[in-house]
This record gives structure tokens, C-alpha cells and sequence, in this order.
């Protein structure tokens, strides 16, 4: 097993973004390795920090290098745990894999080692990578493949695992690559994006549901949050920033009637001011020292004391 290194992704514009009040309630999404807990942390004084993960092994180096802070850490599915939350100053989501889960071979979450299709965050539930491309129709494995990775040769992919199954299961990732590299044009191997990524990357979301209320969590993330308190979230490909931008700019509408409505009956009121209008990417100086900043896209937004709206 690889050791637990974690460089957080814009750790700096995060700190900043949260605004962190030393006596506030803060909520780590996505403790990770706690880069970005622990300056958290470091900032308190009367205070308290939560982090949650689904990934126990991160739990367990979480709680090694926060010991001495008041945090309390949660096993789980943020989606799930956020809302029963206290109020909060200030709510992080540092979206998608971690670089211990990628660089870690055993839990078959990279075509770069050769190990079981796993690719589950929380190790100790769900439907494995494995389960998924030996069981679902070739149906099913294209619509993953074009939805979640926007794979140009989903069905190719998707056919050829079908038929590769028949005669033997697969079982690892070198036994997917092989399946995948043979399927796709002989032109597309070894020319442009790596032939692997977008279908391991498919897998992963789908195996975690990533995705699955994403937006719905990001906006009850907000209803959580105390007047001028911030979310931040950090998103590392298209889909997942689609999501998070959508949710922010309904949290910023004021009505959400149809547009030949006369007059507003939904009494919806903007309940987010939206920090940055375009998202932060990581600085030169960032990407040298770690290079898997390089698709990270931080928005950040502050919750509005609300004006009740009346009809």
C-alpha cells in the first residue's frame, strides 16, 4: 500500500474563499489526506471542524494529523451526511478521486497497475468495477461509457467487453486495458488522449455515483450555511462542473417561474451570492509542483441573508 501523501489543490484561494472565523463551524466534504483540514484547523479557536469520507483509509490519516484539533470526523457519503449537520460558516467539497486511491494499486482505481477492478471509495460496501463490466449489457456499458467518460468509441468498448467475457470474466485493469486498447481504431491507440482514461474514469463515477445528486447536495450544502457563510467546492472534469455551476446559479436566482408568467408565484428568493464569476484554476507555480491541479476548477459562493418575498 502507497503511503497516504496528499498535496492539496489550491490550498491557498481555498483558505482565502473560506473566509475562516477562528469561533465558526467549518465542514470538510472530503477530508482526503486533510491538507486542507488542517489549515482549517490551524485557524480555529473556540471553533469546530467536521470532515467526512467514505474512504476509511483516509479517515484513519485524517485523524493522526488532526489530533489536537476540535474536529470530528465521519465515515460516509457527504450527500448523505451534510445535511444532518449543524449550521455552518463555511462547507468545502473537494470533489472527485484522491491521489492515495489513484496511486495505491490495490484498489484498482488506475490503468497504470496491474490489480482487481475495484475502484470502490468506501471499500467496505457497493458494486465493484469488476462487478459492473462483467455483468451489465453491452447497452448499459455504452451508455456509462458516453455519459460519464464522453468516450467517441463507448460502443466499440462496450462490445468488445461483451465478447471478451464469454469466454473468460475480467478481472483486472491490465485485463480491461487490453480489451480496450483492441477495440478502439488501430489511428486512435497511440495518438491523441490516453485510450484508457475516459473509460476508467466512467467506471469510477459510476461504481461511486458520483455524480448522482451532486447538484441537489451542493444546494442543500447552502440551506445549511449561515448568512455571509461560503462553499466552496473544486471540481476536476466537465460533468462534475456542470453540476456545481448549475446549482450556483439557481441558488442566485431570484424566480424560477416560466418566463410568460405575469407575475412570481414560486417565492423563491437568491440565496447566494456568487463569489466567482468564472472558476479558479490552478496558478503556474501550482501546476509544477503538482501537475493533477492542472483540471481543478475552484467556485466559490456566499450565502445572502435572506429577504422573505411576499406575493
Amino acid at each position: 500500500m502507497s503511503e497516504f501523501t496528499h498535496v492539496p489543490v489550491m490550498l491557498n484561494e481555498v483558505i482565502e474563499g473560506l473566509n475562516v472565523k477562528k469561533d465558526g463551524v467549518y465542514v470538510d466534504a472530503t477530508v482526503g489526506g486533510a491538507g486542507h483540514s488542517l489549515e482549517i484547523a490551524k485557524r480555529l479557536d473556540g471553533g469546530k471542524l467536521y470532515c467526512i469520507d467514505k474512504d476509511e483509509d483516509a479517515l484513519k490519516v485524517a485523524r493522526e494529523r488532526l489530533s489536537g484539533y476540535n474536529v470530528e470526523l465521519i465515515h460516509g457519503d457527504f450527500k448523505e451526511v451534510i445535511p444532518t449537520l449543524p449550521k455552518m460558516d463555511g462547507l468545502l467539497m473537494d470533489l472527485g478521486v484522491s491521489s492515495y486511491q489513484l496511486d495505491t494499486a490495490e484498489r484498482g482505481f488506475s490503468y497504470r497497475f496491474q490489480a482487481d477492478l475495484d475502484m470502490r471509495m468506501d471499500a467496505s460496501k457497493g458494486v465493484t468495477a469488476k462487478e459492473v463490466v462483467n455483468t451489465l449489457s453491452e447497452k448499459e456499458l455504452t451508455e456509462i461509457f458516453f455519459k460519464y467518460g464522453e468516450d467517441k468509441f463507448s460502443k466499440l468498448i462496450a462490445r468488445a467487453i461483451v465478447k471478451r467475457r464469454e469466454s473468460a470474466p475480467i478481472n483486472t485493469t491490465t485485463e480491461l486495458c487490453d480489451v480496450i486498447l483492441n477495440a478502439i481504431p488501430a489511428k486512435a491507440r497511440y495518438s491523441g488522449s490516453n485510450p484508457y482514461m475516459r473509460v476508467f474514469q466512467a467506471l469510477r463515477i459510476y461504481v461511486n455515483g458520483e455524480l448522482e445528486g451532486l447538484k441537489d447536495i451542493v444546494i442543500k450544502g447552502v440551506e445549511r450555511l449561515n448568512p455571509q457563510g461560503r462553499i466552496c467546492v473544486i471540481t476536476f472534469h466537465s460533468l462534475e462542473d456542470r453540476e456545481v455551476k448549475t446549482a450556483f446559479k439557481y441558488l442566485e436566482q431570484d424566480c424560477v417561474c416560466p418566463p410568460n408568467f405575469p407575475v412570481c408565484t414560486c417565492n423563491k428568493v437568491s440565496e447566494l451570492k456568487i463569489i466567482t464569476k468564472k472558476p479558479i484554476v490552478a496558478s503556474e507555480e501550482e501546476l509544477r509542483i503538482n501537475s493533477r491541479a492542472e483540471c481543478a476548477k475552484l467556485r466559490i459562493g456566499e450565502k445572502k441573508a435572506l429577504i422573505k418575498k411576499y406575493r
